[in-house]
């Protein structure tokens, strides 16, 4: 994996992965910042394991939605301290044994983004079917 971030303006850059896709970030809250693509990454990942953990087991899921949370030290750098990702899963007949697992797996074993994290900052998760 490669990108290139290139600087356009004031704190504003461009961002490019070898794959073609592209990312405007900012520090003066025009675009996401890099830490708000952190935060944005960590739901991501983690979204798309528990999708894809609950499609395996058949489970009829129509919507799902990661609300992110989070703190960060009070002093540079301001890095995280807590995160927490919430869940909120619709469907028919959602099994909340298999959203458990789901999400547990996710944040335990295949979010490559919460796992990177894992040991600097306290990650925890919650869900619910709606």
């Amino acid at each position: 994996m490669q990108a290139k971030v290139t600087w356009q303006q004031d704190m504003k850059f461009s961002c490019e992965t070898n794959t073609g896709h592209t990312l405007e970030m900012d520090g003066n809250g025009e675009a996401p910042s890099p830490m708000e693509a952190v935060l944005l990454a960590v739901g991501a990942c983690s979204s798309i394991d528990v999708v894809e953990i609950l499609k395996k087991a058949r489970q009829d899921m129509t919507d799902c939605v990661c609300e992110l949370t989070s703190e960060r030290a009070e002093t540079a750098p301001r890095v995280f301290t807590k995160i927490h990702a919430h869940y909120q899963i619709k469907g028919n007949n959602i099994s909340e044994k298999h959203l458990t697992r789901a999400v547990q797996l996710s944040a335990e074993k295949y979010c490559s983004v919460m796992l990177m994290l894992s040991g600097k900052v306290e990650i925890t998760t919650s869900y619910e079917i709606a």
